[in-house]
């Protein structure tokens, strides 16, 4: 089977009202403090330690999948496949020690959504955690195109009238963010939580900065061809360009 054809395969499973983001871990210290930081955060939270449990845990409905790689001695990444070949695309964040460009590539074609290396920040993992949830739906797609604009999730590369374009890591995200939401006004607040991982409104350009350099590359020209400005509220993405 196709990759395009298994993904237009794939349906959420449905999930019942309240379901747990269910957290699979054997390290019970990080478990419990995963645990304890998405309660904080208002969110149900579910506990397992081998893939057999996950399993039959992902199989009662979840929310979302926070899966470790190694799990005593067996590989996460089988919950995921597993669960993707019988339909089941319930959202999953891959935690991992295993850093490098091809581990994190692996972990996306086999069924993850997103990918967070050892040691993190937990609040950076909750805030992940809440942009699957946000995602519902749409969390499956690995290709985005807006107009002129082209986006490989898995190969994490751009396109721009056909031409490769080089984005920073921040870069690449922040259009991720705009392209999946063709033609909708984004506020400065959405952009700092949503993409920078801050919970409150920091006084700061970075914004501004950051949505300038990335002009800068998709139209050299100087133009605002693709991110317009909207007076006194954020910014838009073009979806007719």
């Amino acid at each position: 089977m196709s990759m395009s054809s298994f993904e237009d395969g794939l349906r959420a499973a449905p999930t019942p009202a309240g379901a747990p983001i269910l957290v699979v871990e054997d390290e019970r210290d990080l478990a419990e403090e995963i645990r304890l930081e998405l309660q904080a955060s208002g969110h149900a939270v579910r506990l397992s330690e081998t893939v057999d449990e996950a399993l039959g845990a992902a199989r009662s409905g979840a929310a979302v999948l926070v899966i470790d790689r190694m799990l005593r001695g067996e590989d996460g990444l089988s919950i995921i496949e597993r669960l993707r070949d019988e339909g089941n695309a319930t959202p999953a964040l891959v935690i991992s020690a295993l850093s490098s460009v091809d581990e994190r590539i692996h972990g996306l074609k086999a069924g993850g959504d997103d990918y967070l290396v050892k040691p993190f920040e937990i609040r950076e993992l909750t805030a992940r955690v809440e942009a699957l949830l946000r995602r519902g739906g749409d969390t499956r797609v690995t290709r985005l195109q807006v107009a002129a604009l082209e986006m490989d999730l898995v190969e994490r590369t751009v396109r721009c009238d056909g031409k490769p374009v080089d984005l920073l890591p921040r870069e690449f995200r922040l259009l991720e963010y705009f392209m999946r939401r063709p033609g909708q006004i984004v506020t400065r607040a959405m952009l700092l939580e949503d993409v920078w991982n801050f919970k409150f409104m920091a006084q700061t350009n970075v914004v501004d900065v950051q949505v300038g350099n990335l002009r800068r590359k998709l139209d050299p020209s100087g133009g605002r061809r693709f991110i317009v400005n909207i007076r006194a509220v954020g910014f838009k993405l073009n979806a007719d360009t």
